[in-house]
């Protein structure tokens, strides 16, 4: 009898204890996700992530296994991971139907830009990866400064126009409409979404850029670095002919935390308050 109520104990335990007792593996297959075992404190257990991967250094320097968005099975099968972890952009799909096939165990999470959706995910992984109390702990902290900056965004008397400017190397600059992870944090931050006539992105053009007269330019800090700075932002296609150009206020925020949506989003959350509404800032 004894002997029955202690198997029954034991297969009650939660399922991260026997993934630690099994000493995980893990290749991260977004970098957000990474970000976040490393946030929780797992981060000796990732072998590998893709490319995306930049936050913290130690992610940076793993193995890559590609983009996440154009994933080598082989890749990632050198590397003998027995938990594969990623968002819903991982592909193309026959990589991740072979690693399955494979016996791994792959989790797909969602990646839907939002608080909630966020904060699910890093509970989520949390329990998988067996930091279920550290995960509860940060997404307190990030439930904390999304609530103190809420509290100002719906005080505020008016909010400026936000033009998101996504730009990487020799391509094309485009702007985010709406339905982007850009617009939920120009939301988050007090700010209106200068474009709004359709979702996700399209090229800039200069009759667009114009029209929709943003107050202030929005770039992920290595879009600004790809395009020299500043003045490469306002030689963009007539952005020097908007209140943003005229005023020559553009605001850089690192890739991750403004986009992520993981560890860090009540920092990004923060930052675009804070750049959005500098006077505000000062009184307090």
């Amino acid at each position: 009898m004894k002997k029955l109520i202690t198997l029954a104990l034991f297969l009650c335990l939660p399922a991260s204890i026997f993934a630690e007792a099994k000493d995980l593996k893990i290749v991260t297959l977004n970098g957000t996700v990474s970000e976040i075992v490393f946030a929780l404190g797992k981060g000796k257990l990732v072998v590998g992530n893709d490319t995306s991967s930049l936050y913290p250094p130690e992610a940076l320097a793993l193995p890559k296994v590609g983009y996440q968005r154009m994933l080598s099975a082989e890749g990632i099968l050198s590397l003998k991971p027995n938990l594969i972890l990623g968002l819903e952009y991982a592909g193309p799909p026959e990589v991740i139907e072979q690693l399955k096939s494979a016996g791994l165990k792959v989790i797909i999470y969602p990646g839907l830009p939002g608080v909630e959706p966020a904060l699910n995910n890093i509970l989520a992984i949390g329990k998988e990866i067996g930091a279920e109390k550290e995960a509860q702990k940060l997404v307190q902290d990030i439930r904390k400064k999304h609530s103190k900056i809420a509290e100002k965004v719906s005080k505020l008397k008016s909010k400026p126009k936000v033009l998101f400017v996504y730009h990487r190397g020799t391509g094309l600059a485009q702007v985010s409409g709406t339905e982007t992870p850009a617009d939920e944090m120009i939301r988050l931050g007090g700010g209106i979404n200068a474009v709004s006539g359709f979702t996700g992105f399209k090229p800039i053009t200069p009759e667009a850029v114009i029209a929709a007269q943003p107050d202030i330019i929005l770039i992920p800090s290595r879009g600004l670095e790809s395009l020299g700075g500043k003045d490469g932002v306002f030689a963009l296609p007539g952005v020097k002919d908007t209140p943003a150009g005229k005023k020559s206020r553009v605001v850089a925020i690192d890739d991750l935390v403004l986009l992520g949506f993981g560890p860090r989003l009540g920092q990004g959350i923060e930052e675009l308050f804070e750049s959005f509404h500098p006077k505000t800032t000062d009184k307090k």
